[in-house]
């Protein structure tokens, strides 16, 4: 570091402190990162990045001590008091901010969507290798309780050979906002397929490997919208397995959350992780508690007359955050591959191209 004053103290997990500077605060920063980064030994959140005054005095009170800088640009100016980026602003910034911090030296976590294209991603990939930093991707559904639990029985053989794989992130949100989520357009990133679709491609790759091909409906159902509200996703993976994944912001009634059927059993779940909840209730992720789904709340594994409640996995999403400290800290393997996170989004262009045409397409490959 250029700057004598700033030595990485050592933390509780006896590594060195990285210091992390957090680029916007709303949602996402403020419920889904801040807190976590808080929360995990060896992390110390030292800055924020907002121009709104409200979200400031919100992050100064939640964080006594951060720095609070009013642009990026004076965040990049400062970079050597950092170790690590977290971009968290609206999705079309993702690209160029991620860009701006890898040129500033500093190791990089990016949200989801990783970038609006593959040919994005690729270009921001290429430049963490070539100057040697960390690139990853917040992709915390793989931390999630249930996919955790869904993971470990698909990897033991409980369900035999899985044929299909259906996953649905389904919501209740008949009047659409005047959000740029809700009324923007692709080239803003906005629509519920870049909102969620990272989520439910990149868990059915995780589990089931590459696509081979995708037929994809796409609709903005909303009034006052504009952006795509519902989407469903099929997908063929290169060994055969078929997922179908749902998201909506227009279902009165959710379906399973899980329903992956196999050769010798299937396993159904329903609702969701209950992490995000309790993050945006303001609870710290360190509880004794943390990620723990009451019984009722388990997935069933079996045949109908025949299943049986599987005890959950934990949900975790400061593992995540832990292995990005351990990868910038100490060059462990980084938590979430950028690599795995571009042919999720050769989905995400492949379903659009698949929506225009009304047809099955082959995502593009490098």
């Amino acid at each position: 570091m250029s700057d004598a004053s700033h030595r990485p103290e050592l933390g509780a997990h006896g590594g060195p402190e990285l210091h992390v500077a957090l680029v916007g605060y709303g949602k996402g920063g403020e419920v889904f990162h801040a807190p976590i980064i808080d929360a995990v030994p060896g992390l110390r959140l030292s800055a924020v990045v907002t121009g709104d005054p409200e979200r400031r005095a919100a992050a100064e009170a939640r964080y006594p001590g951060v720095t609070v800088y009013p642009t990026a640009a004076d965040l990049w100016a400062d970079a050597d008091r950092y170790e690590i980026a977290v971009v968290t602003t609206p999705n079309h910034t993702h690209a160029p901010l991620a860009r701006a911090a890898l040129e500033a030296g500093l190791a990089v976590v990016v949200d989801k969507p990783f970038a609006l294209t593959a040919s994005e991603a690729r270009e921001l990939t290429d430049l963490a290798e070539r100057l040697g930093r960390a690139l990853t991707v917040y992709q915390n559904r793989r931390w999630d309780a249930d996919f955790l639990t869904l993971w470990h029985l698909v990897e033991e053989g409980s369900l035999g050979r899985v044929h299909r794989f259906e996953s649905r992130f389904e919501r209740w949100r008949p009047e659409a906002k005047g959000t740029w989520r809700d009324s923007g357009s692709v080239a803003d990133g906005a629509g519920i397929l870049y909102d969620l679709g990272p989520h439910l491609i990149d868990q059915a790759v995780n589990l089931f490997g590459p696509v081979a091909s995708v037929y994809a409906e796409v609709d903005a159902l909303r009034g006052g919208g504009g952006a795509d509200d519902d989407v469903f996703l099929a997908l063929t993976h290169e060994r055969g397995t078929r997922s179908h994944l749902w998201m909506s912001a227009l279902a009165a009634q959710n379906g399973p959350r899980f329903r992956v059927l196999g050769d010798e059993a299937a396993f159904t779940s329903h609702g969701m992780d209950g992490q995000e909840d309790r993050l945006g209730a303001g609870e710290r992720p360190d509880a004794p508690d943390w990620g723990v789904l009451p019984e009722e709340a388990w997935g069933t594994l079996g045949a109908d007359g025949r299943g049986r409640r599987v005890p959950s996995a934990k949900g975790a999403y400061p593992e995540f955050y832990a292995a990005v400290r351990d990868a910038v800290g100490e060059g462990e393997p980084l938590p979430v591959d950028p690599h795995e996170v571009i042919h999720g989004l050769e989905v995400i262009e492949a379903a659009r191209r698949s929506a225009e045409t009304g047809s099955v397409v082959s995502p593009r490959t490098r």
